[in-house]
């Protein structure tokens, strides 16, 4: 299952958006924070997030293809993928994707998604509501 919005920006930019984990508080409306010894993710990056809630659960980044998608498992179990598409010189898709067993988490991630839209588009991601 996926969530998506197109975003007036290159991809790049939302690639770099999306792999910051300093900037994950910003868009992530289910993260209060990040511990991670890499500002950006790769392949295996590990690290703990801490959830809205104040649960502090591990992470590590399962799939990692550079400049166009990564997955992670949070607490072991696999996770949200991440993914940009080209549209244009300055336009792309942000899209996450949820598995099956984990759909109602998608309302989270249209979240997600619509902040990511309103940070890379200058409105500084409050739109949308609450910060995965």
């Amino acid at each position: 299952m996926e969530t998506a919005v197109e975003v007036r920006a290159p991809v790049a930019a939302a690639w770099e958006l999306l792999t910051d984990t300093r900037r994950w508080t910003e868009w992530g409306p289910s993260i209060s924070g990040v511990e991670c010894t890499e500002r950006f993710i790769g392949p295996g990056t590990i690290g703990w997030v801490r959830t809205v809630i104040g649960l502090r659960l591990p992470f590590r980044i399962t799939e990692f293809e550079p400049g166009r998608r990564w997955c992670w498992s949070v607490a072991g179990i696999p996770a949200t993928g991440h993914r940009v598409e080209p549209l244009g010189q300055e336009r792309c898709r942000v899209v996450f994707e949820v598995p099956m067993p984990a759909a109602p988490y998608l309302a989270v991630c249209r979240v997600a998604a619509l902040r990511i839209r309103s940070i890379l588009e200058g409105g500084g991601g409050k739109e949308g509501g609450a910060a995965l």
